[in-house]
């Protein structure tokens, strides 16, 4: 880990002396390339790029797959929960829903322990594409960690988890 942290070290290039009508530049020791939210979101980036160059013909968004998945997981799920368990805003859950159903990937019924909810489920060209792009997702995911050893995804993951409260 400290050869990584060394790794990401940037050395800061010296402040010019000041002249009149010169760029200002911050007197800091703030380096963006050594802090956490640049370097999720570069990743972030790095894996869409990889999601959407091996899922692209499958036309998937990342997060119309999450919702796939965990339908297919799940069997049946509300709205609500399933925007809970994929960690999406009730705006953004049922855009995707509507996207999913426009498609026949998924379909609703209501729920017969609750009048006010309904129920979400693949129907079977949801579960046949779902199967389909979680091979597809793996190879994203080995894709993703291709930099990384055996041992390095298994810590990454597990501190993911924790930063996003699922560990």
């Amino acid at each position: 880990m400290k050869t990584a942290a060394r790794r990401l070290a940037v050395a800061k290039p010296p402040a010019p002396p000041a002249v009149a009508g010169a760029p200002l530049r911050l007197e800091s020791d703030y380096v963006l390339e050594q802090h956490i939210g640049h370097l999720l979101r570069r990743s972030h980036q790095r894996h869409v790029a990889n999601f959407e160059k091996g899922l692209g013909a499958l036309d998937l968004t990342p997060t119309q797959f999450a919702a796939l998945a965990k339908i297919g997981e799940r069997g049946e799920v509300s709205q609500n929960l399933l925007g809970r368990h994929t960690a999406m805003d009730p705006a953004t859950i049922q855009g995707v829903i509507q996207r999913l159903m426009a498609r026949n990937l998924i379909e609703r019924r209501a729920d017969p322990s609750d009048r006010r909810a309904t129920l979400l489920r693949l129907t079977p060209a949801g579960l046949a594409l779902t199967k389909n792009a979680i091979v597809k997702v793996e190879e994203v995911s080995q894709a993703t960690l291709a930099p990384l050893d055996a041992r390095a995804r298994a810590a990454l993951a597990l501190l993911l988890q924790k930063l996003s409260g699922l560990a």
